[in-house]
C-alpha cells in the first residue's frame, strides 16, 4: 500500500485554551510550543491574534521562538482580523493564517444573518485577500457538519479558486456520527473539481464522544490534515485527542497501513503531563494512551496473562508513548501470580504453604484496602516469616550538622563478631548516615522513596521511618522505630540489608572491597 502522509495541526494552544479553566501566559504558551516541536507536529496554531492583545502577543512568540512547524493563526473573514493575524505571524519563518465564517443554516439564521450568497461571497473575498499577506491560507466554513451538502460543495470549490491551501471541514458542535461525517468527505471528494489542489483537512469535537473516531473516519476517506489537541482539550467536551489519533494510526496499520505521521510517540506521555501541568486540567485517571491506568491492570486475569505474555491484554507498548512500562495494581481483584511477582520484585521469594498463607493474608487485607502498598506486602511476609535475622546490627551512630557545616555520620555495627566502622558526609543528616551504613558494608545501595510518621502523639512521640532501597536491582523495604526520627532512619535501612541479606529476602549481600 502506498504511503500517504497524514499531517498533524495541532490547536492546543488556540482551541485546547478555550477549555474552561485554562489559561496560558506566554511564557507557557512558547514551552509548550516548543514541547510541541519536539513531539513533530507539522502545524502549530498558536492563537487567536484579533482576539485580545495577550493572544497577540503570544502567537508573535511563538512564532519567534519556533521555528520547524508552521505557526498558525485564527481569523475571522474580515480584514481587520487578517491584518493582525499577519502582524502577529511576522517573525514566523513559515507562518500560516486560518481564516473561517459559519456556513450552517442555523449559523446564518441566527448568528451571521446573512444570506448564503453573502457568505459565499465574504469568504472568496477574505481569502484573497488572506492571500495578499500569505502565501499559506487555511480556510474553514465553520459547522461544516450541519451545512447542507450542496452548499459546502459549492463553498470548498470557491475558497479553493481563491487560493486557500487548506480546507478545513469542522465537525463544531460534535454532531456527526462516523458514517455520516465519512460520507461527507466522500462527498466533498467525489464531488468538488478542484479539490486535488488543496489538502482536505477536518477539526472534530467531542459533544457526542465521537471526535476520534470521526477523524479516522475523514482520513479513510481522504482527509489528509487532522486538527486535534493534547489530552483532548477544548471548548465543551473538548476536541479530538492528538494522542489517540495518532496511536490508532500507528497500532491499527492493519486497516490504516498507509497512513503515517511525523509524530515521535515516545514524547507522548512527556508532552501530555507539560500541558496537563501548565493549564491546571488533570487528565482523567482512565484517559486513553496517557492516563495514569492506561497501563495499569489489576483483575487477576489480567495480570496472569500480563506476566506471561504482554500482548493478551495490552495493544500498545508503554515505551512507545514515553512510559516506563506496565503496573500491577494489587487490590481485591489480584491473582496469585500478580502477588508472587511482586513479593520477588520486593525481594521476597516465597512457595509452597508459605505463600498460600501469606497469599490468604492479602487476600483478606485487600477487602479492606482498595489498593495494596509495598509497605502492606511487607507487612504480610513479615508476619508469615515471623523474624528477620539480624546479620547485621547497629552498635553506635553519631551525626554532626548544622547550617554552615556538612553533615557527617560515624557508625559502628556488628557482622559476625566483627565491627565495622565508617565516617561519610552527605546532603543531609539521613543521606550521611546511609552513605556510612553503605561505606561499612561495602554494598551501594539507591535510596527509592523515603517516609517517616508519626505513630504515637506527643513531644516524645514515636517516629517511625520506613525506606525501598534498590541493590543492583533488587527492590527492598526497610522498617523501624524510634523517638529518634535519625535513630529510626538508620535503624530502618539496617533493616532492609537485614532483609537483603537474610532468610526472608533468600538473598546474600555481596560484601565486595571489604
Amino acid at each position: 500500500m502506498k504511503k500517504s502522509k497524514i499531517f498533524v495541526f495541532d490547536t492546543t494552544l488556540r482551541d485546547g485554551e478555550q477549555t474552561p479553566g485554562a489559561s496560558l501566559n506566554i511564557n507557557e504558551k512558547v514551552q509548550i510550543a516548543t514541547q510541541l516541536d519536539a513531539l513533530g507536529v507539522d502545524a502549530i496554531e498558536a492563537g487567536f491574534p484579533c482576539s485580545s492583545p495577550g493572544d497577540f502577543a503570544a502567537v508573535g512568540a511563538v512564532a519567534e521562538h519556533v521555528k520547524r512547524p508552521i505557526i498558525c493563526g485564527l481569523a475571522r473573514a474580515t480584514k481587520k482580523d487578517i491584518d493582525a493575524a499577519a502582524e502577529a505571524l511576522k517573525k514566523a519563518r513559515r507562518p500560516r493564517i486560518h481564516v473561517f465564517i459559519a456556513t450552517s443554516k442555523i449559523h446564518r439564521q441566527y448568528k451571521l444573518h446573512k444570506t448564503k450568497d453573502e457568505i459565499l461571497r465574504a469568504s472568496v473575498d477574505a481569502v484573497k485577500y488572506a492571500r495578499k499577506r500569505f502565501e499559506d491560507v487555511e480556510f474553514s466554513p465553520e459547522d461544516a457538519s450541519r451545512t447542507e451538502l450542496d452548499f459546502l460543495a459549492r463553498m470548498v470549490e470557491a475558497v479553493i479558486a481563491a487560493g486557500a491551501k487548506t480546507v478545513n471541514i469542522p465537525d463544531t458542535v460534535g454532531y456527526a456520527l462516523p458514517e455520516e461525517f465519512a460520507s461527507t468527505i466522500r462527498y466533498l471528494m467525489n464531488t468538488v473539481p478542484n479539490i486535488g489542489k488543496a489538502v482536505v483537512s477536518v477539526h472534530c469535537h467531542n459533544d457526542l464522544g465521537l471526535a476520534v473516531s470521526n477523524s479516522i473516519a475523514a482520513i479513510m476517506n481522504g482527509a489528509r490534515q487532522v486538527e486535534c489537541t493534547l489530552n483532548g482539550l477544548g471548548e465543551r467536551a473538548g476536541n479530538a485527542a492528538l494522542e489517540e489519533i495518532v496511536m490508532a494510526l500507528k497500532v491499527r496499520k492493519d486497516i490504516l497501513g498507509g497512513m503515517t505521521t511525523d509524530i515521535r510517540t515516545k514524547e507522548l506521555l512527556k508532552t501530555s503531563r507539560l500541558v496537563s501541568k501548565l493549564t491546571g486540567i488533570i487528565v482523567q485517571p482512565n484517559k486513553a494512551i496517557v492516563g495514569d491506568n492506561a497501563f495499569s491492570h489489576e483483575a487477576g486475569i489480567h495480570q496472569d496473562g500480563i506476566l506471561k505474555k504482554r500482548v493478551t491484554y495490552e495493544i500498545i507498548r508503554p515505551q512507545d508513548i514515553g512510559c516506563k512500562g506496565s503496573t500491577l495494581v494489587l487490590g481485591k481483584l489480584s491473582g496469585r501470580h500478580a502477588f508472587s511477582a511482586r513479593l520477588k520484585t520486593l525481594g521476597y521469594s516465597l512457595s509452597g504453604e508459605e505463600l498460600d498463607q501469606a497469599f490468604a493474608r492479602f487476600k483478606n487485607l485487600a477487602d479492606k484496602k482498595a489498593k495494596i502498598y509495598d509497605d502492606d506486602l511487607a507487612m504480610i511476609v513479615e508476619a508469615e516469616l515471623a523474624t528477620i535475622p539480624e546479620v547485621y546490627k547497629l552498635i553506635d551512630f553519631q551525626v554532626t550538622s548544622g547550617n554552615n557545616i556538612r553533615p557527617t555520620a560515624n557508625i559502628e555495627l556488628v557482622f559476625e563478631k566483627k565491627k565495622l566502622r565508617a565516617t561519610s558526609s552527605g546532603d543531609g543528616t539521613v543521606d550521611a548516615c546511609f552513605k556510612t551504613i553503605d561505606k561499612a558494608i561495602g554494598i551501594k545501595g539507591r535510596l527509592v522513596d523515603y517516609k517517616v510518621r508519626a505513630v504515637t502523639s506527643g513531644k516524645d512521640a514515636l517516629g517511625e521511618a520506613n525506606v525501598k532501597i534498590d541493590f543492583k536491582g533488587k527492590l527492598v523495604i526497610g522498617r523501624a522505630s524510634s523517638t529518634d526520627v535519625i535513630e529510626a532512619s538508620v535503624l530502618a535501612y539496617v533493616n532492609a540489608i537485614n532483609r537483603l541479606s537474610g532468610s526472608v529476602g533468600k538473598a546474600k549481600s555481596s560484601r565486595k572491597g571489604r
